[in-house]
């Protein structure tokens, strides 16, 4: 005969599992669409890599630069997924319709800004890198290819994140997939050549990408004109100062945030590119090995913002809470196994990028000490994930700015240059970074200072629930789970 305590322990137990499959309904989803996301550079990375380490590095450092254009666009993605997922929780459809289409206006405008920086300074912004000549040839002509059109980029981004918030992960998934194979089809057609199509190197890379983000890009916004919670509307596409005003606010720390990382990471890479072509090669190898973890990762991230965000804009802090843990506890499992695969397959797995013995042997090196900090880089992007859902996106900026340069960057010098233990002490610095941060957003999750309050008093002139709202996108009425 079981107890009143033992009843309650079961239904516990029971409510937990209810969360967990929700959480892992909406995690699995955006991993594989991240993890499809990824391959689109992880697959230009290895047929580049059978034209040299020159092209290979030159991608790379492509790569870095491009990295800084992607923080703004996905800060005005985590802006729109915040905010959308927000109203829907708390049943205001129309206003996460409108934020919609505002964000979509706001990426649009940065991202024709970006492919005119790039027009006009892509050689100047490739030489802050302090590579070699041949490299920054073959670089300059990739970033200008890939990156002047970056409004394909910032609506992939943005127009994800959309439909992210109003919790259909599947969508821009099935979108992931389908670029990918088109970018991999392509990218050994231009790369190669094939029939009557010459093989045009590091440019058909590029050129394979780019089609492949137009094809994207337009994949999702018809998404999202079929949904029924954020299909498009008229009126909509008119310019609203408030709700631009609420996304740049919003999405400026989260901007910031990558920014400090992207501006950290492109003083420490030239720290490596002083260690040598061939090592600096091994470390954008090894980067592109690791970074399928990170989809691990974001996977439940995007969940655990999502459901912050709508048990928040519904008023449940408790839930909002309760969905954070669960998730961080699922990441951290999920990505330990990753990092013991890392640890032991590491120098395996860059045996496919190239047959330099030092290279894989440094390459392997990287992934083992990658390896050990796996579980403190899900806690990092799981309580990331619930900090922003929270609204609160300036913690994580100013963790960042302290983690990047008073940890990272130092030590990536002092370790890797200074004592000479070259690619090792890097990702030991790499490593130290993790942890800490790992560390203090445990801390201020547990002193409960992770959640921003955020008011909206303007009147809506639909808030209800809408009718069509199903397990079939995971929206606003998350509680019917």
């Amino acid at each position: 005969m079981t107890t009143h305590s033992e009843d309650d322990k079961i239904k516990l137990a029971d409510t937990d599992m209810k969360k967990i499959k929700v959480i892992l309904l909406l995690a699995f989803p955006a991993i594989i669409e991240n993890l499809f996301q990824t391959i689109l550079g992880f697959v230009d990375t290895y047929f580049v890599s059978k034209l040299g380490l020159v092209e290979v590095s030159a991608v790379g450092v492509t790569n870095a630069v491009l990295a800084i254009y992607f923080a703004l666009f996905m800060a005005i993605g985590v802006a729109a997924n915040v905010y959308i997922a927000n109203f829907l929780g708390a049943n205001k459809v129309e206003k996460a319709r409108h934020i919609a289409q505002q964000s979509l206006i706001l990426a649009s405008v940065f991202g024709v800004i970006t492919g005119i920086i790039t027009l006009l300074f892509a050689e100047e912004l490739l030489q802050l890198m302090g590579i070699e000549a041949n490299v920054l040839a073959a670089g300059t002509m990739y970033f200008k290819i890939v990156a002047i059109p970056s409004i394909f980029m910032s609506l992939m981004f943005v127009a994800s994140a959309i439909l992210r918030g109003a919790g259909d992960t599947k969508s821009p998934m099935k979108i992931s997939i389908i670029v990918n194979i088109i970018n991999a089809v392509l990218d050994y057609i231009f790369i190669f050549g094939f029939w009557v199509i010459p093989g045009m190197g590091i440019v058909g890379a590029a050129i394979a990408t780019v089609i492949a983000r137009v094809i994207g890009a337009i994949g999702l916004l018809l998404y999202i004109q079929r949904s029924e919670l954020i299909k498009f509307k008229k009126e909509y596409w008119k310019l609203d100062k408030t709700h631009m005003k609420e996304l740049m606010v919003l999405g400026s720390p989260a901007a910031g945030e990558r920014l400090i990382m992207r501006a950290g990471q492109v003083v420490y890479f030239s720290f490596v590119v002083a260690l040598g072509t061939n090592v600096f090669a091994a470390h954008q190898i090894a980067g592109n090995i690791e970074v399928f973890s990170y989809m691990i990762g974001y996977g439940f991230a995007t969940a655990v913002t999502i459901l912050v965000g709508q048990q928040l804009g519904a008023g449940n802090q408790q839930e909002a809470t309760k969905y954070a843990k669960l998730s961080a506890f699922l990441a951290v499992g999920f990505m330990t196994i990753f990092g013991a695969l890392l640890f032991f397959f590491g120098e395996w797995a860059g045996g496919f990028f190239s047959q330099d013995p030092q290279v894989k042997e440094d390459i392997g090196t990287a992934l083992k000490v990658s390896g050990v900090f796996q579980p403190f880089l899900a806690v990092v992007l799981t309580l990331t994930g619930a900090f922003q859902g929270a609204n609160n996106t300036k913690f994580p900026m100013y963790l960042t700015g302290v983690g990047m340069w008073a940890v990272r960057t130092l030590f990536v010098y002092v370790l890797g240059i200074k004592l000479g233990w070259g690619l090792l002490g890097v990702w030991i610095a790499i490593g130290l970074d993790t942890g800490l941060r790992a560390l203090v957003l445990i801390i201020q999750f547990k002193r409960n200072r992770w959640i921003v309050e955020k008011t909206d008093q303007r009147e809506d002139p639909e808030s209800h629930c809408h009718p069509q709202t199903t397990k079939e996108n995971m929206s606003s009425c998350v509680n019917n789970y």
